[in-house]
C-alpha cells in the first residue's frame, strides 16, 4: 500500500513490455498492449487447438471465428479483495470485429502467470493484431468473498419468472 491506496505489483517478463496505463485521468480502464514479438500464440480454429507464430513483423493474424490468447508480456499481483476485469477496447471491436468470448474476463488476485486476453475474430475478414497495439483494457474492481450456506430461500417480493432480473 502507498498511503491509503492499494498497489498492483507489475513484473515485465520481456524487455520493452509496457505497463497498463490510463489514457486520461478519469478513465476507468487501463489499456493493455499485445506483446507479440518472438511469440507463438495459443489459438483455436473450429474448436481445434493450434499455435500461430507471429512472424518477423510480430503481428498476429486471426481468421474469422478464430479464438486466440493474446499475451501481454507481464504478470501482476493484485491486492487482496480485488479482481481485474478484462474488456475489449471499443475501437478494436468496431474496426476489427474482435470480441471477448468470456466478457468480461476475470483475473484473480492470486493468478501467478502471464496475463493473456482471450479474443475472438467475430468478423467476416481476417483480423490483424500488431505488436504493442492497445488490444483491451482492465478495470480493477473490489469484491466481497461471502460464505454460502444451505437453507430455504423465501420470496421477498411478488416478482417471478424472467431470468433473474425485472423481466
Amino acid at each position: 500500500m502507498t498511503g491509503l491506496l492499494p498497489v498492483v505489483t507489475f513484473e515485465a517478463l520481456h524487455e520493452g513490455v509496457v505497463a497498463p496505463s490510463r489514457a486520461t485521468r478519469e478513465a476507468a480502464g487501463y489499456d493493455l498492449c499485445a506483446f507479440l514479438r518472438g511469440r507463438s500464440v495459443r489459438a483455436y480454429r473450429d474448436g481445434a487447438p493450434l499455435d500461430i507464430a507471429t512472424g518477423e513483423d510480430a503481428a498476429l493474424v486471426l481468421e474469422p471465428g478464430d479464438i486466440a490468447l493474446v499475451p501481454l508480456g507481464f504478470r501482476a499481483r493484485l491486492p487482496n479483495g480485488y479482481e481485474a476485469q478484462i474488456r475489449i477496447r471499443s475501437s478494436v471491436a468496431l474496426k476489427k470485429g474482435l470480441t471477448l468470448p468470456n466478457a468480461p474476463g476475470t483475473i484473480d488476485a492470486d493468478y501467478p502467470d502471464e496475463w493473456l486476453v482471450m479474443v475472438r475474430n467475430s468478423g467476416t475478414r481476417r483480423a490483424r493484431i500488431e505488436h504493442g497495439e492497445r488490444i483491451a483494457q482492465v478495470v480493477l474492481a473490489r469484491y466481497a468473498a461471502l460464505e454460502w450456506r444451505a437453507g430455504a430461500v423465501q420470496r421477498s417480493t411478488d416478482r417471478t419468472g424472467g431470468l433473474g432480473s425485472t423481466g
